[in-house]
């Protein structure tokens, strides 16, 4: 069995975190989604816990951090080519999203990204593996 790995994020709102998600293309597992928490199934091994603060308030004793004043976390997901990377940054900003920087272009690699609703940065990476002599 793959190890899996669960990412947990604060919002605030979880309706629109959901709605901002769907609207990259990330689908949701309904068995583990709740009015506390959703689900956000990236792959068959990877999948981002949504919590409402309050909830995920539940699993810490420290202060939860406000992703708009911190960053607490670089979540980065790989894509198959650049224009993927492009196509996401731009779903993000239209569904209310902001890009915090330029796309950066080291030739083997193209990588951009997006803040969500809540502030937490969403790094996207395509790299050339050939062209950076992995293969």
């Amino acid at each position: 069995m793959n190890t899996q790995i669960y990412v947990n994020l604060p919002v605030r709102n979880l309706e629109r975190t959901k709605e901002f998600f769907t609207s990259l293309g990330f689908g949701f597992n309904p068995q583990f989604t709740n009015d506390q928490g959703a689900c956000m199934v990236v792959s068959g091994d990877i999948y981002v816990m949504l919590l409402t603060e309050s909830f995920f308030q539940t699993f810490t004793g420290k202060p939860v951090a406000d992703a708009n004043k911190v960053t607490e976390v670089l979540v980065c997901l790989s894509c198959e080519s650049r224009q993927k990377v492009d196509e996401m940054v731009a779903k993000a900003i239209a569904a209310g999203g902001k890009a915090p920087r330029a796309p950066q272009d080291h030739g083997f690699m193209y990588g951009h990204g997006f803040e969500d609703l809540d502030g937490h940065i969403w790094e996207l990476a395509y790299m050339d593996a050939p062209a950076a002599g992995k293969t």
